[in-house]
C-alpha cells in the first residue's frame, strides 16, 4: 500500500503547480504588455518633440535651425581684428578673433570665397559700438546676432529682418535659403 500512495502524491504536487505557472505566466504576460505600451508611448511623446518640422499658427512647415545631433558642426576661425571703437575721443579699440559654427564644410568653402567682404562687414558691426556697449553680455551677443545678420546679407542667406512683419505681426519669411551659420563665438575679446 505504500508504493500505491507513493505515486499518488507526486500528480497532485504537479497539478497544484500548473495553476500557480499559469498565474505567474498571465502576471508576466501583463508585466510584458504594460512595459511595451510604455515604451510606445515615450517613444510618441519623444518622436513628437523632436520633429523635423513644426507647424505655426497659420498651418505653415517651418524648418527648424538646429542642427542634425550626428553630423558635429563646422568651425571657422577667422583672422583676429583690431577695431577702433566708437567711443569719444576715439581712443578705445578691441582686439577680437572670432570663430563662425557652420552646419557643414561646404559652407565654410563658400564663406571663403566672399571672406574679404564678410571681414568689412563685421569690420564696421564692432566699430559702430561703444566700449560700453561691448562691455555687457547684451551687447556681445547683439554684436553676435548683427554679424550673423551681415554674413547673410552678403550670402544671400535667409534673416528675419526687423520690419518686415506681416499683417499678424509676425515676422515674414524670405524665399532665401536657410541660414547654414549657426553662431558666432567669440575666441578672445579684449577691450582697452
Amino acid at each position: 500500500m505504500s508504493a500505491a500512495a507513493a505515486p499518488a502524491t507526486p500528480a497532485v504536487d504537479a497539478n497544484a503547480a500548473k495553476p500557480k505557472s499559469k498565474k505567474l505566466l498571465f502576471i508576466i504576460g501583463g508585466v510584458v504588455v504594460l512595459a511595451l505600451l510604455a515604451a510606445g508611448a515615450a517613444l510618441f511623446v519623444l518622436k513628437k518633440n523632436t520633429a523635423d518640422h513644426e507647424e505655426d499658427e497659420d498651418g505653415v512647415v517651418a524648418e527648424q535651425s538646429s542642427h542634425d545631433p550626428k553630423t558635429p558642426p563646422t568651425f571657422l576661425p577667422l583672422d583676429s581684428m583690431v577695431v577702433n571703437l566708437a567711443d569719444p575721443g576715439g581712443n578705445r579699440f578691441i582686439q577680437t578673433s572670432i570663430t563662425l559654427q557652420l552646419k557643414d564644410a561646404q559652407t565654410g568653402e563658400d564663406l571663403k570665397v566672399y571672406m574679404p567682404t564678410i571681414r568689412n562687414g563685421i569690420l564696421i558691426q564692432i566699430s559702430q559700438r561703444t566700449a560700453d556697449e561691448i562691455l555687457t553680455i547684451q551687447g556681445k551677443e547683439k554684436l553676435a546676432a548683427d554679424i550673423m545678420g551681415e554674413i547673410a546679407t552678403v550670402m544671400g542667406y535667409e534673416t528675419a529682418q526687423p520690419g518686415a512683419e506681416g499683417a499678424a505681426g509676425k515676422k515674414k519669411r524670405s524665399q532665401a535659403a536657410a541660414n547654414p551659420v549657426q553662431g558666432v563665438l567669440f575666441s578672445s575679446f579684449i577691450v582697452q
